[in-house]
């Protein structure tokens, strides 16, 4: 036996064991959904919602949540490019993958080339809200005291880098005030400060805030969508648009991925389970109930998925250079 022929041995056995791998997968193993943020917070309960859509078209085999927050969502973003590429440590990430390359300072992996793109899940629009003893009660009504407020003025948001982070920077551009950023380590925390007046305002995803809103736990004033949304909860809200915000159109997606070199197989695999639960008429009550909207178009496919967050990054980098924040 030839020492070329020897050396290949191991590879071809390797080869073969990982294909037959692939056949069996997902088998008994439990597979984790990273959420790189706090558990309570909106992308949280996507995952969740998700996991549970996913259970079925995988056969059954356990799905949980494992919440790595910090550094901009890039904790848990880096936990899964370093993971095993055996489909059984996946991520659900948010607008971070488009903003991360710029925000993150010294990132340790890259976006586009350290991940296997899965498909997109949802997209989410963004509410202002504000604390329950506000004395404004429409939109018109709080830029005036916005604006006979200049300088004392709190906006929360869950971390910088966060997506209510962005929206409350996109939100101070349009209305040309600047406010006092208060960030919390994830959503819940900003939201519980923000119900006792600790904090003036927030702008955060429909799936964080909506039973809040229900509930009149905070008041509020708009909505970052094109179009009015039609969940009970805030379908009377205004857009940020027809309010005087011209173009002001921020919605947060959320998306699957897994470690690069997952195999093809694995991947065919995960993607359709993916889709299954998009089509899950429980998965999709519950996200319309939080006012998401369920991806139904092409982005579920890895390619399309990939190709919609490259023009992502391309959007968002410019903005946060000028606004020249950064997480290290």
């Amino acid at each position: 036996m030839n020492k070329t022929f020897k050396s290949l041995v191991p590879m071809a056995l390797a080869a073969v064991a990982a294909a037959a791998g692939a056949q069996d997968f997902p088998g008994s193993k439990p597979i984790t959904l990273i959420v790189p943020f706090a558990a309570g917070g909106p992308t949280d309960r996507v995952a969740r919602d998700l996991a549970e859509a996913m259970r079925k078209p995988l056969g059954g085999v356990t799905v949980v949540v494992d919440n790595a927050a910090g550094a901009g969502g890039s904790i848990g973003a880096n936990k899964v490019a370093k993971a095993p590429a055996d489909g059984h440590t996946l991520l659900v990430h948010h607008i971070g993958m488009a903003t991360m390359p710029t925000l993150v300072r010294n990132i340790p992996f890259k976006v586009e080339s350290d991940f296997e793109y899965l498909g997109l899940i949802n997209d989410v629009p963004m509410t202002l809200i504000g604390k329950p003893s506000l004395p404004a009660g429409n939109f018109k009504e709080l830029t005036a005291w916005i604006n006979a407020n200049k300088g004392k003025i709190n906006l929360g948001n869950a971390g910088v880098g966060s997506a209510s982070h962005l929206c409350g920077m996109l939100f101070q551009n349009a209305i040309g005030v600047d406010m006092t950023a208060v960030p919390y380590k994830g959503t819940a925390p900003a939201m519980t400060d923000l119900i006792g007046g600790q904090i003036d305002l927030m702008c955060d995803q429909t799936t964080n805030t909506t039973s809040q809103i229900e509930g009149k736990k905070v008041k509020a004033f708009a909505v970052s969508s094109p179009k009015r949304l039609m969940t009970p909860a805030l379908k009377d809200l205004p857009t940020l648009q027809e309010s005087g915000l011209k173009d002001f159109n921020v919605s947060i997606f959320h998306g699957l991925y897994a470690p690069k070199g997952t195999p093809a197989p694995v991947l065919k695999k995960l993607n359709d389970a993916l889709k299954a639960a998009l089509k899950d008429p429980d998965f999709i009550k519950k996200q319309e109930g939080l006012g998401a909207v369920v991806v139904a178009d092409r982005r579920s496919d890895p390619a399309e998925h990939k190709k919609f967050v490259a023009a992502e990054i391309a959007k968002w980098s410019p903005l946060i250079k000028a606004a020249n924040v950064y997480v290290d």
